[in-house]
């Protein structure tokens, strides 16, 4: 059925490129008021590039999901959220369906695929003119990978949106399984109810597009001016490839356990890392912080930072100035912190563990990522305990479980003042310490736990201000010591990666492709309740916050009853 009806599903409309009245496009993509021509749009350099920047648009912020701060995390097992009433519970409370979606991003992933195709099919014709303002000159000519004149100018713009177009695709692919390719621009008058194309054909065009933007883009960010960082580079390529094999290669989509496929992922992740481009950066927090930086070398690719204090707000305990406290830790997500000085789980009777001072001697990274009572912020101490300032039932946005998120946060921000304070900061997309536990998770999976592969997770534990001890080649035992097994490996890298990312949309993703969302997500979830005692000292009680539902069908999401209304050849996911 050839219909204008269809094109929401595939969102061809690219604004103001049909002669019809725009304003403000081509930098959101705008630059211009009124009328303009498809023809007035290519030969004009500033509304050219601004229909590659208008691609970029579509890249998530993923700060806040339901327009009152509900993170991503919440749907999982790291937090739950305040607002009892938000939508992200759609995912965990058994509501999820084809008439009730949430985190819908097929329109905006096909509005961005369908940009990213028009720059493509239209920038060699255009009248794009050399920016070399654009690009610092870096001294190392092995970093330097990149051409100033229009024609070099041109091939860097087409790798930027190969990059987006491949990331778009993952995007759709890891929460749908498998998508209508998009890899040119569709018509009004074509067939548009398409069936979707394989898994591995899907995983082949992102790679395809990866290799292409990889040959056209500027090393990595800092080959870029300041005024430009931000956009496409060939690592940030590499890292797109990095987590899209290792997906591939995980037991969601690869239930034989097909060796050569986490090969492929450790290749991928050890090509970024032999770059030597980036590093792990010091404090922890920094790595989101961007203050007048504008990135640092352990972001690789991340969206356009915004200058905001949202995020302290919606996160903040309750008692600092009417924040929202909305992102509130598990107790399974605090308990995954092991003991600094041991390095030890707490579940370990040698960890040094003491359940009557709960929040002494654990991974440093826990006080950059969770607000606990008795931690001192702004100035004085949180109170979770029951009828603390900040505790549990204080008021109807207080935490839920007796924590509050603090990770992204920058300390000197205000809100609800005469005069607010802001800071600069970014949703991180890809970082360095993700490409290297990519490559110690696939490298295990290859050959179990050689030094290599805890070489690169200790990279992440020694990082200046966690320092904790090193995973070991060997584990003690009453006995001395064994080998570990790659099982026993596969936990800590796991885990590793639980503590490392959390907050992060990780956690979403990584579950569902170890195919291990039973475990961890049709389970309820825990807080603890804490009662100041008499002399001052608190007890710790641990509670169940919240039921949660998990079944086989929720390792993918619905397509949209209104996308199989407009396309059915879609077809639906198993079990919606």
């Amino acid at each position: 059925m050839k219909s204008t009806k269809y094109l929401l599903y595939i969102a061809v409309m690219l604004l103001a490129l049909s002669g019809t009245s725009c304003k403000k496009y081509l930098d959101d993509g705008s630059v211009t008021e009124g009328p303009i021509t498809e023809q007035q749009v290519w030969a004009n350099n500033d509304y050219a590039r601004g229909v590659l920047n208008s691609a970029y648009t579509s890249v998530p912020d993923r700060y806040e999901m339901d327009g009152d701060g509900a993170m991503q995390a919440s749907a999982t097992d790291e937090a739950v959220n305040s607002n009892l009433n938000s939508n992200i519970y759609t995912f965990t409370n058994g509501t999820w369906s084809p008439f009730r979606t949430v985190d819908d991003v097929y329109t905006n992933m096909y509005t961005g695929l369908r940009r990213a195709n028009v720059f493509l099919a239209n920038v060699d014709a255009s009248n794009i003119v050399s920016t070399p303002s654009e690009i610092v000159k870096d001294p190392d000519p092995i970093k330097a990978s990149y051409d100033s004149t229009v024609a070099g100018q041109k091939a860097r713009l087409k790798g930027e949106a190969f990059f987006l177009r491949g990331y778009f695709h993952f995007e759709l692919l890891q929460r749908y399984g498998r998508v209508v390719l998009a890899t040119r621009v569709f018509n009004t008058d074509e067939e548009l109810n398409l069936p979707r194309n394989s898994f591995d054909e899907c995983v082949n065009q992102i790679l395809l597009d990866c290799d292409s933007a990889i040959q056209r883009l500027p090393a990595y960010t800092d080959t870029y001016s300041n005024t430009y960082k931000g956009r496409a580079t060939q690592t940030a390529a590499m890292a797109l490839k990095s987590r899209l094999l290792l997906y591939a290669a995980s037991p969601q989509y690869n239930p034989s356990g097909d060796v050569a496929k986490w090969q492929a992922a450790a290749n991928a992740a050890k090509a970024l890392i032999d770059r030597n481009l980036h590093q792990i950066i010091t404090p922890y927090n920094n790595v989101f912080l961007f203050g007048t930086a504008p990135y640092n070398k352990e972001v690789i690719f991340s969206g356009q930072p915004s200058t905001r204090n949202d995020i302290e707000q919606n996160n903040a305990p309750v008692g600092y100035d009417g924040a929202l406290g909305r992102t509130n830790p598990t107790q399974e997500m605090v308990d995954a912190f092991e003991m600094r000085t041991t390095g030890r789980s707490i579940t370990d009777p040698l960890s040094g563990y003491n359940a009557a001072a709960p929040y002494t001697n654990r991974d440093p990274r826990f006080d950059f990522i969770v607000h606990y009572n008795g931690k001192t912020y702004k100035g004085r101490a949180i109170e979770t305990f029951i009828g603390g300032r900040d505790g549990i039932g204080v008021n109807v946005n207080a935490t839920k479980t007796g924590y509050y998120m603090r990770k992204f946060f920058n300390d000197g921000v205000t809100w609800n003042q005469q005069s607010n304070t802001s800071s600069r900061r970014p949703w991180v997309i890809f970082r360095y310490a993700e490409v290297l536990l990519n490559y110690a998770e696939a490298l295990n999976e290859v050959s179990g736990p050689t030094t290599d592969v805890l070489r690169y997770v200790n990279l992440i534990r020694q990082r200046a201000g966690v320092a904790l001890p090193n995973l070991q080649t060997t584990n003690p035992t009453g006995n001395g010591y064994v080998q570990p097994t790659k099982e026993a490996m596969r936990e800590r890298i796991h885990n590793e990666r639980r503590v490392e990312l959390c907050f992060e949309g990780h956690r979403f993703y990584d579950v569902r492709r170890w195919k291990e969302g039973g475990r961890f997500f049709n389970v309820p979830v825990t807080g603890v309740r804490i009662t100041r005692n008499a002399d001052g000292t608190f007890s710790y009680n641990r509670f169940q916050v919240q039921t949660r539902l998990f079944t086989d069908k929720n390792y993918l999401y619905p397509i949209s009853q209104n996308e199989l209304n407009r396309s059915p050849s879609l077809g639906q996911n198993t079990g919606y």
